[in-house]
């Protein structure tokens, strides 16, 4: 029995076995066949690659042109990282290239953002940092202006971040800062004191803050003038801006008589023991003479009344008086006087130009005793009977009537010349 040493069935031995080398059978060739299929696994493998980074890369925006715009904030914010989303009303417009920490403690955000956007974003844009949630990735957001400028946003332009939104870190670092000067001892003396305070007292705080909501809700009404009121603080504010100067320099001569008061304070007090000696006695004088005294004032009442009624002519005349005054004196002594012919005026008329008191208007200085040059204080026509301009006349009247009377005397009947005609006597 033969040993099987090589491949084939179990009863047949290598020396017997039919097989032979493929490369001794005529017609085939070897080489060929060996290197076709790794060549095409390699060919698919390197597809599969080219395939996945060209997925890689439009998904990352790679083979897209982009505009650099940056970004200066305070921070950045601890989830800040490359790729980040740049948005503006909820839609994407670019993405954070690359973030640089500066010397001076600030971030400065690189953009990358989209060419096809930058038209519709102006150039005084306002520029948040914020995050969905505390613990969320960090995302630009432009913020629209309330006036937009005429210009859009432009390449190499350089922003400043308005707000970064407050994170956990930063809450708990504020906080670590806080209970690091708090005394652990004083803590608890100042706990137990509040709680010592409050032991106890549970009814009384409750009824408090019933009283408390009970007195909210009777001011909830006057909130509207509360409003009201605070809207009406702007300008009562800027207006005690505008008289601030006047209000301070009215404090500093308020202090400097303070000063003096009291450096005069025991002259101040003398005065104030002699003034109220001196209302002591006149205490006594007008307690022992009022009746006298009312009487005196119920007899003045008349004569102060006509006072006030011809206060107006009353202060013309001491104005007059007092120009008169301060007049220069003349040369010569005596009074000048201008002195000129002028036309007489209608006869007398008995007896329609009887002397009549019926004068009414109150006195009337009309324009004396300042009265412009060239120009003459008008006549008052009053009903006293003495209006020389009474009839009208403008011009030169013959007194025909007058003539008539010398010759014959008084005649009775009406005037008997057409001048006349329509005047009376």
């Amino acid at each position: 029995m033969s040993k099987n040493l090589g491949p084939g069935p179990m009863h047949r031995s290598e020396t017997t076995s039919s097989a032979a080398p493929v490369a001794s059978s005529g017609g085939r060739h070897f080489g060929v066949t060996h290197y076709a299929r790794p060549l095409a696994g390699l060919g698919l493998v390197v597809a599969v690659v080219v395939v996945v980074a060209l997925a890689v890369g439009l998904f990352r925006g790679s083979f897209t042109d982009s505009v650099p715009v940056t970004v200066i904030s305070d921070r950045a914010g601890l989830v800040m990282n490359p790729d980040a989303k740049v948005k503006m009303r909820g839609v994407e417009v670019g993405k954070v290239a690359s973030i640089e920490q500066r010397a001076d403690g600030t971030a400065a955000l690189h953009l990358a953002m989209q060419p096809s956007q930058m038209h519709l974003i102006p150039d005084n844009v306002g520029v948040d940092i914020e995050s969905t949630t505390v613990f969320g990735a960090k995302s630009v957001q432009f913020v629209a202006p309330p006036q937009p400028s005429g210009k859009t946003l432009r390449a190499g332009q350089v922003l400043r971040g308005d707000r970064v939104m407050v994170e956990i870190n930063t809450v708990f670092q504020d906080l670590v800062a806080v209970l690091d000067r708090i005394d652990p001892a004083k803590l608890n003396q100042t706990l137990g004191a509040i709680s010592s305070a409050f032991s106890g007292r549970g009814e009384s705080m409750g009824q408090t803050l019933s009283d408390f909501n009970a007195l909210l809700a009777e001011l909830e009404p006057s909130l509207p003038n509360l409003a009201r009121d605070m809207e009406l603080t702007a300008p009562v504010a800027a207006a005690y801006a505008d008289i601030a100067p006047d209000l301070i320099a009215t404090m500093k001569n308020a202090t400097t008589i303070s000063d003096g008061i009291v450096e005069e304070q025991n002259n101040l007090d003398a005065f104030l023991v002699s003034a109220v000696g001196l209302a002591d006695v006149g205490n006594e004088v007008v307690g022992g003479n009022r009746e006298a005294l009312t009487e005196v004032l119920r007899l003045v009442a008349p004569t102060t009344d006509l006072f006030n009624e011809y206060s107006k002519a009353i202060n013309c005349t001491l104005e007059g008086m007092s120009y008169v005054l301060h007049q220069p004196p003349q040369m010569d002594p005596g009074v000048v006087v201008n002195v000129a012919f002028t036309m007489g005026i209608d006869r007398y008329r008995y007896p329609r130009n009887l002397p009549k008191v019926a004068a009414k208007g109150g006195p009337n200085c009309m324009g004396l005793p300042y009265i412009g040059f060239g120009n003459r204080s008008k006549y008052l026509v009053t009903d006293t009977n003495a209006n020389p301009w009474q009839y009208g006349n403008q011009g030169i009247l013959l007194n025909s009537d007058g003539l008539k009377q010398m010759l014959f005397g008084p005649l009775d009947g009406p005037p008997r010349n057409t001048a006349q005609i329509g005047q009376p006597g």
